[in-house]
């Protein structure tokens, strides 16, 4: 199990990095593309953030549990 947060964690925070990086790249474009996609993907930010700090908080546990 140790294995697989090695994977998950890194890949979740750099989905999160991206994420980031491409909202923020289509809040200051504007236009039809930024006002589509910039507050779809800032929520996806969070949600992604969601994902990565429960990982993490898992990870803790597990690897405290044994």
């Amino acid at each position: 199990m140790e294995r697989a947060f090695d994977i998950l964690i890194p890949l979740a925070l750099l989905s999160v990095v991206i994420t980031l990086f491409i909202g923020l790249y289509a809040l200051f474009k504007g236009g039809d593309f930024g006002r589509s996609y910039s507050n779809k993907l800032m929520r996806l930010r969070v949600l992604l953030q969601a994902i990565a700090v429960a990982l993490l908080v898992t990870a803790v546990w597990w690897r405290h549990r044994g």
